[in-house]
């Protein structure tokens, strides 16, 4: 899942991508480099952020999803949104999926619209909000605190008749470095709730804070935290970088899925 954020404050590359055409243009980069999945969002939540009214939301994100599906109208599109409001707005100008941060927290209105809407919807779990969520966040046990969080609210989206769920167990959002790799270290548990698991550590403090660096500076460090994710159990990464992201799953599955080589490469055994 490729990242476009159209913000002027996104902790890594906002601002660069404000305008439709600049939007669309990023969009078609990612998707020749291997995106699956497009995640666009209007919103930043890096820690400490506010975010803007819905008004200012829209604003920025309905001319960029016009522009997008005209422009590539064979991307799966996602929109990260924790306003039901977009979220009706994003999936009926052509938006596939809807990636709410708040899972449901920050709009009690979130989970019947997803049933209502009957389109694949991000759960991720989070502890505050993005302008508090890192003031001192505290767990017991994070794995298993996050993993019950998520369990009950899939099963209240089950019973309102949403089908496809994606769980996230929201890296950096309420968490400390320490509950980070702690959760990054058991991402394997989350198999129990039986459903498709999605990571976003791409260029986060949990990678360049230990390596004294800087998110611009993260790639290689990113690479080995998705790496070691997809050997957890990921199944979607949500990145920033779209090329080194797909070499890491293509790289994996040749270790992993020995069998299926010929199908993930394209490479015959006689010519390799």
């Amino acid at each position: 899942m490729g990242i476009l954020n159209i913000t002027p404050d996104s902790f890594y590359d906002g601002g660069r991508y404000l305008t439709p055409s600049q939007a669309a243009d990023r969009v078609e980069h990612m998707l020749n480099e291997g995106a699956d999945l497009i995640d666009v969002g209007a919103v930043s939540t890096r820690p400490g952020s506010t975010p803007p009214n819905s008004k200012e939301e829209l604003a920025r994100l309905m001319p960029v999803l016009h522009e997008v599906m005209k422009r590539v109208p064979e991307a799966i599109i996602s929109v990260d949104t924790f306003r039901s409001e977009v979220a009706k707005a994003a999936v009926a100008e052509g938006a596939s999926i809807i990636n709410d941060i708040s899972g449901g927290e920050m709009d009690h209105q979130m989970f019947k619209t997803i049933a209502a809407l009957q389109v694949p919807y991000v759960l991720m779990h989070m502890q505050g909000t993005p302008d508090t969520m890192q003031h001192a966040p505290r767990y017991a046990h994070v794995t298993k605190e996050v993993t019950q969080w998520l369990a009950s609210r899939i099963q209240q989206l089950r019973t309102l008749g949403v089908n496809d769920i994606i769980a996230d167990p929201g890296f950096g959002f309420g968490k400390t470095l320490q509950h980070n790799y702690t959760l990054l270290r058991e991402l394997h548990y989350l198999s129990i709730l039986q459903v498709p698991l999605m990571v976003g550590i791409s260029r986060k403090s949990m990678v360049y804070k230990p390596l004294e660096s800087t998110p611009e500076e993260s790639l290689v460090g990113t690479t080995a935290l998705h790496y070691h994710a997809l050997t957890k159990g990921a199944h979607i990464l949500r990145v920033h970088d779209v090329k080194a992201a797909k070499e890491t799953t293509k790289l994996y599955s040749l270790i992993h899925h020995h069998k299926n080589n010929n199908e993930v490469t394209g490479i015959s055994e006689k010519s390799s």
